[in-house]
């Protein structure tokens, strides 16, 4: 039997290594871990965990059909913040997206899944044109529905690992306590939180074990990987009770970046994802299970860094 393998692009970043590791922990399938830069610390420790890497560029479309060679699933993700990304403008995202619906299709892959958001100026009737990030990948979604790849769409939350990653969660200025410090966020309006290391890779394990043999619920469906669903202040809370110390939510003026700052008023006021249940049920039939606030919050992961 020839070997199953899937291509993960974004390999080396928070949520493709991710998906590269439950894939590993999975065993059903061989994860091809997609990377411009396949000599980078990165890269080398997912080919010892066991994983193969290839390089490409999304720019290059021959490149990408070189790498989906013998490939059966892709999973995608683009990142618009790579600063050689950001250079071309605000909607090259989109363009790289679409260069690997291309390449997927032109090599006749068997299943695709696509990560992404909702589409920020739909949504919000034109109040929130320049969350560019969601819009970009929202317009790949309708891409790839037209493109006849067989596919699913796997849409995220707020990472709980920005608390570190991009120090939300910090020591308060002359305080024992903490704070999660989100910049324009109505204390009271809901997120959609996913914790990436957790629960992204099971989801995508899941659509990627069952879109043969369930294809009538998992092909061209929309899920939604996402953790909880709860106000940042009732966050806190849970993290408080967790740690032993003060926690207190600060909504910010803003994040020094306009975008960003439109994104989480478009989040606090829309919601991400209004109108469906958290987890959802669908993923959790195909054997998904999510994990809670109150368990990131007594991790080891969380602990280690606050405690």
């Amino acid at each position: 039997m020839s070997p199953r393998i899937v291509a993960v692009f974004g390999a080396t970043g928070t949520q493709g290594s991710s998906i590269v590791q439950a894939l590993l922990a999975d065993g059903t399938f061989i994860p091809r871990a997609i990377t411009r830069n396949p000599n980078s610390e990165k890269a080398m420790k997912l080919k010892t965990l066991g994983a193969e890497v290839a390089q490409a560029d999304l720019w290059d479309i021959d490149s990408l059909k070189q790498v989906l060679f013998g490939v059966e699933a892709v999973y995608g993700v683009t990142d618009y913040y790579d600063p050689k990304n950001a250079t071309q403008g605000h909607y090259s995202e989109m363009l790289l997206g679409k260069n690997l619906v291309d390449a997927a299709k032109a090599t006749n892959v068997k299943y695709f899944i696509w990560s992404s958001l909702p589409h920020s100026t739909r949504v919000s009737n034109g109040k929130y044109p320049n969350v560019y990030h969601f819009d970009n990948k929202a317009n790949v979604e309708d891409y790839l529905r037209d493109s006849g790849v067989p596919h699913s769409i796997l849409h995220t939350g707020w990472f709980a690992e920005n608390l570190w990653n991009y120090n939300n969660l910090f020591s308060a200025p002359g305080s024992i306590g903490l704070e999660l410090t989100v910049s324009r966020y109505d204390p009271h309006s809901p997120q959609y939180i996913t914790w990436v290391e957790r629960d992204l890779g099971q989801c995508a394990v899941a659509l990627l074990k069952h879109y043969k043999d369930r294809g009538s619920e998992v092909l061209s469906q929309t899920f939604y990987a996402v953790s909880a669903k709860l106000s940042y202040t009732r966050f806190a809370s849970i993290l408080q009770q967790a740690l032993g110390k003060p926690v207190s939510f600060v909504s910010s003026q803003t994040t020094g970046m306009q975008e960003l700052d439109d994104m989480y008023a478009f989040q606090s006021e829309f919601g991400l994802y209004p109108h469906t249940a958290i987890p959802d049920p669908r993923l959790v039939n195909l054997g998904v299970k999510f994990h809670t606030m109150e368990e990131l919050s007594s991790s080891q992961v969380v602990k280690s860094r606050y405690a």
